[in-house]
């Protein structure tokens, strides 16, 4: 005993009387821009993810190593955190 299609289309007409198309419209409309921003921001998190190894990668790849006065190389120096003020 569940609920037959003629009910749910006397309820499809009880709402579209009672709001009418324009809002409704707007309202899938809306939902739908719900939607696919909420699946952009999971797609942007998991690229996210997968981009943080890469990032600190690149980063530790473009430490310079800087040469000495005499023509050799000296060791890298680790760059000072910058401190911030409060």
């Amino acid at each position: 005993m569940g609920i037959s299609i003629w009910q749910l289309l006397i309820v499809l007409v009880i709402v579209l009387l009672l709001f009418g198309t324009r809002k409704l419209r707007n309202l899938g409309s809306d939902l739908g821009g719900a939607i696919r921003g909420f699946k952009e921001a999971l797609s942007g998190a998991d690229e996210a993810d997968r981009e943080e190894p890469k990032r600190t990668e690149r980063i530790e790849a473009e430490k310079t190593v800087e040469p000495s006065a005499d023509g050799g190389v000296q060791e890298e120096r680790p760059e000072k955190p910058e401190r911030e003020s409060l």
